[in-house]
Formats: structure tokens, C-alpha cells, sequence
């Protein structure tokens, strides 16, 4: 199964893959800066508004087929039972392009994958979206988390702080996976939080990539490489992230 995303995830995670086409049907703007993984993203930001033409129940998820003023689209929500012909808004979408349903056995130039306005949790755009429920609604409790050991060694907060010095530099960091999404873009996101950083100014939480697993909730450490200005497209950038690191369990 191939598992594309904005080039965001995704999110996204995190995150589009490719630029944003003509007809893409995205009113509300995306969130810029540290976006959500692509993840993850069911903060990405993009929202889609239309008549409902068409309803495929494909349980614990329905496929919609919007029509929009910029023309027609496909989305992917959790289960609903929405009526053809009314209005309806997905929020916090995330694209991906050239996506293949196996359970649906048909592939979609482009969908996007999100929450039908007024509902729960969003759908998880993480390759087949029947093999996932998604993300769990609890909030992960994060303390203080004791920093990690050597001289590459950073808090959320002191990664945020030193981003320009630190560009292109190897770091360590030791947090608490409060979101995951993995398989995007052929990566795992991650978002770690230590109890450092300003939850405000959003300096209290960076977005890691790897090919090591993950699950939410646990406290893990990870070496990777610090980016800045990080721009997948379609609005998904980030003002730093730690890509391609390794993740250690402890």
C-alpha cells in the first residue's frame, strides 16, 4: 500500500506532497509555523466545504464525495451517517495524493483525510485508513521530563532557543510522545514534550521524523539532525524539526 501526503503530514503527518492544485477546495487557512504533524494532523489546518453527492460506508470510516465551489472532492472521515445533499465541512484535513484503498480496492488521485464538522476524533491518513482508528482524544501527561546526557544534548525549549545555531546540527532529546502518526511520507512523526518550553509560543513541543517506532505516551530519546524553515507545501511548515532520528526507548 502506498501512503502519500502533503509535500503534511502530513498533519501530516504530518502533512502535501505536491503543490496545492487548482481545484483544491481549502477555505479555512493553514496553519503555519510548528504545524501539527502532518500528522497529524488533526490540527493541519485545511478545511473543505461543500454538498454531499456521494456516501461509501466503509465502517469504522465513510468516503464523501463533496461538491465544492472549485469543483468535486473526495474525503475520508470517521464513520457518519450524513445524508446526500446536505452541507457539510471537513476540518482539520490533511491531503494525500494517489492513495489506494484496499478495502475500497480503488485509488484516489487525491482525498482529504479529516473530521467531519461536529463529530469526534479525525480519521488517521496513515495508508489504509480502516487499519487504524486513529489517535486516542486523552491528553498525555508529560511532567518534567529528565533532560538526556551529552554534549549534543538539548530540552524541547533549548532546541527551539538555539535553532539558528544548532541548523544542520546533531542533537539529543529526551520527551514524551504526546502524538504519533506513523507511515507518512515513508516516515514516523513524533511530537515530544519535556515540561520545558512555552506551551504558548508553542516552544514546548518539536516534531521528530524517524523510521524507529514509536507509540504515544512513551518517553523516549532521540538523535537526530535539526532543520529549520522546513517546508513540505501546501501550508505545512515548520520552524524546526529533528529529522531521521533514531529512537531509544527509556
Amino acid at each position: 500500500m502506498r501512503s502519500a501526503l502533503p509535500v503534511l503530514l502530513i498533519a501530516a503527518a504530518i502533512i502535501g506532497c505536491n503543490s496545492n492544485k487548482s481545484q483544491a477546495p481549502v477555505v479555512a487557512a493553514p496553519v503555519q509555523g510548528q504545524a501539527a504533524a502532518p500528522a497529524a494532523a488533526p490540527s493541519a489546518g485545511l478545511s473543505v466545504t461543500g454538498k454531499l453527492l456521494e456516501r461509501i460506508a466503509a465502517s469504522p470510516y465513510s468516503y464523501l464525495r463533496i461538491q465544492t465551489a472549485q469543483g468535486e472532492v473526495w474525503a475520508a472521515v470517521p464513520e457518519t451517517k450524513v445524508e446526500k445533499g446536505a452541507e457539510v465541512t471537513v476540518t482539520g484535513a490533511m491531503i494525500m495524493r494517489d492513495f489506494e484503498s484496499k478495502t475500497l480496492k480503488r485509488t484516489f488521485a487525491q482525498i482529504y483525510f479529516g473530521t467531519l464538522a461536529g463529530s469526534g476524533p479525525a480519521a488517521a491518513p496513515t495508508g489504509d485508513p480502516h487499519a487504524s482508528a486513529g489517535q486516542p482524544a486523552a491528553a498525555v501527561e508529560v511532567g518534567k521530563v529528565e533532560k538526556a546526557t551529552g554534549a549534543d544534548a538539548r530540552t524541547v525549549a533549548e532546541v527551539w532557543a538555539q535553532k539558528g545555531t544548532l541548523k544542520g546540527k546533531t542533537v539529543t532529546v529526551r520527551g514524551k510522545v504526546v502524538k504519533y502518526n506513523a507511515g507518512i511520507m515513508g516516515k514516523n512523526w513524533l511530537h515530544l514534550q519535556d515540561g520545558s518550553g512555552d506551551a504558548k509560543a508553542g516552544s514546548n513541543d518539536i516534531t521528530v521524523t524517524s523510521n524507529d517506532a514509536a507509540a504515544k505516551g512513551d518517553t523516549v530519546t532521540v538523535t537526530g539532525v535539526v532543520r529549520t524553515d522546513k517546508d513540505f507545501g501546501s501550508g505545512y511548515s515548520y520552524a524546526v524539526l529533528v529529522e531521521d532520528a533514531k529512537v531509544v526507548k527509556k
